[in-house]
């Protein structure tokens, strides 16, 4: 079981830092507005984006977060993971930045998967 539990926070503390805090913090910046504006998004969508990927990472670092939360969380990083990997993808073909986006989508399978351990373990 401390295999889990160890597994679900570290893959959710990275979660957090990169998905929750440092979009937060640089979504505004020239170089997040240039790459949203790149991928054909407007440029409101990075405020919008990183304000649901805060809340998004705070439901699943909470412990006090309900079950049903967690879950539209995780369901919520993983669209945004794949529709980021298709984004990139269309406008710019294979090219390396494709790995950002497939890494961390199993970084939040590894969370999801424990967590979904660690909740059934403790409700039995």
């Amino acid at each position: 079981m401390q295999k889990y539990k160890n597994t679900f926070w570290v893959t959710t503390v990275i979660i957090f830092l990169m998905e929750g805090l440092l979009p937060a913090f640089t979504s505004q910046s020239q170089m997040a507005l240039d790459g949203i504006t790149h991928l054909g998004y407007p440029v409101y969508f990075s405020g919008m984006l990183a304000g649901f990927k805060f809340l998004g990472a705070c439901a699943l670092i909470i412990p006090r977060v309900s079950a049903r939360i967690k879950e539209w969380a995780y369901a919520g990083f993983g669209i945004d993971f794949i529709s980021a990997f298709i984004s990139i993808w269309v406008v710019d073909g294979f090219v390396p930045l494709l790995i950002g986006p497939a890494i961390f989508m199993v970084i939040l399978v590894l969370s999801y998967k424990s967590y979904r351990k660690i909740s059934r373990t403790s409700q039995a």
